[in-house]
């Protein structure tokens, strides 16, 4: 069990919490001001994390962008999956957000347990900055200055800039194209083994955060760091019971049928925690127990796997919306707009990776957008692995509930032309 590195940095997040809450309890000044020097290494070790960011974000994007126009240029079917994924993406996003106003509703965070995060993290965002209006929200959309809106940290204009390159060099030469591709491709392959040798030190950084939380926070912040679970969790169920849903009444599949196909998708997706890894079961399931011809799961399934997350953007973007929540921070609605853009963006773009991998990369972008310090997402990163069981299992079941859809559609095209 010690071998897997999501329970090393989740043992490492709880002794840190401990030790620093009995730190703070009982230690002399000496002891603390010791404390505060190990902290300076988890910090260390989140601006590492930090600086892969942009240029990851960047170069996935542009790469995403030309994947999608390739994959749109073999066919109409392929066309209508692309379309599909964007509007179920889009949909997961506003849902995402919906369901968080009404989770918060019923379940807000607390005032002591979102002071106890807040005291523990070494940043605070400025909330007291004047909300962009609809008019400067449209002017901002597009960067003056790209290379001072990545210093600054400016998603939303990054990603705007870099959807237009990303399109703009699909339609350079072949030759040029696949050189300013292969070039992309090798700058996010490069991040992510970047991010992969941070991650190898992540039970050392988060111990050494959560000794700082623990000693300024005590253990007010556990209670919190389980709310967290819950809100994120929820929210990835509630997706995977749409997704059955819209298999059983527009795929038109029975439920008994359904759920023989997918309970061994979805086990796989418990195991494995990777989508990737689901594929062939997901291509056999569809095949033997929903019907689907080869050649439309052979081109849907690995197309979804590679740019389908339905659940991505809820996970990504509500662990965005309990940071806000924490620093008391409510986003007007050129910003919720503005953030389920870069969610929706992020997630086509993103590389198909176990949750703690990506978990960064994909989830700061959110959070710079909203303003927001990502300070918590190192100790939030700790306890990831549960949510990210049930985000994949919904990725599966929503990717065997498109393939289902777009079959049907298929056949459906295919007995109009011949009547």
């Amino acid at each position: 069990m010690l071998r897997s590195l999501s329970v090393r940095v989740l043992i490492a997040l709880i002794l840190g919490l401990a030790l620093g809450a009995a730190a703070a309890a009982f230690a002399g000044p000496g002891v603390k001001q010791a404390i505060g020097i190990v902290e300076s290494v988890g910090g260390l070790w989140l601006n590492a994390l930090r600086m892969t960011v942009v240029p990851l974000i960047f170069a996935v994007l542009v790469v995403g962008i030309a994947g999608v126009a390739d994959a749109a240029a073999t066919g109409r079917l392929a066309v209508k999956t692309i379309v599909l994924i964007v509007a179920a993406l889009t949909f997961s996003s506003i849902y995402t957000v919906l369901f968080a106003e009404g989770f918060y509703a019923l379940w807000p965070v607390s005032s002591a347990g979102a002071a106890a995060l807040r005291v523990g993290a070494s940043a605070a965002p400025d909330l007291a900055r004047q909300a962009p209006n609809l008019i400067d929200f449209i002017k901002g959309l597009a960067p003056p200055n790209a290379v001072k809106a990545a210093a600054e940290d400016s998603i939303l204009p990054l990603v705007v800039f870099a959807s237009f390159f990303g399109f703009a060099v699909t339609r350079l030469a072949e030759a040029r194209r696949k050189a300013m591709l292969e070039f992309f491709d090798s700058v996010s392959e490069a991040m992510v083994t970047i991010v992969r040798w941070v991650l190898l030190a992540a039970p050392v950084g988060v111990f050494a955060l959560g000794l700082g939380v623990g000693l300024r926070a005590g253990i007010g912040a556990a209670g919190e760091i389980g709310h967290y679970v819950a809100a994120i969790s929820l929210t990835n169920i509630s997706l995977t019971v749409v997704a059955a849903l819209a298999a059983m009444l527009v795929g038109r599949v029975p439920l008994g049928v359904w759920t023989r196909a997918v309970a061994p998708v979805q086990v796989a997706a418990f195991a494995t925690q990777s989508s990737l890894a689901c594929l062939p079961a997901m291509i056999e399931r569809s095949r033997d127990d929903l019907g689907i011809p080869d050649r439309v799961s052979g081109l849907v399934l690995p197309l979804a796997v590679a740019l389908f997350r339905f659940t991505g953007p809820a996970a990504n973007l509500g662990v965005a919306l309990f940071v806000a929540r924490v620093y008391g921070f409510h986003p007007t609605f050129a910003e919720y707009v503005g953030v389920v853009a870069v969610a929706v963006a992020t997630s086509l773009a993103s590389v198909s990776l176990p949750g703690q991998l990506s978990f960064f990369a994909s989830i700061a972008p959110l959070c710079l957008t909203l303003g927001l310090p990502v300070d918590l997402l190192p100790i939030l990163i700790a306890v990831e692995v549960i949510p990210d069981i049930f985000r994949t299992i919904g990725n599966v079941t929503a990717d065997m509930a498109i393939t289902k859809m777009l079959a049907n559609s298929e056949a459906a095209g295919a007995e109009t032309a011949t009547a």
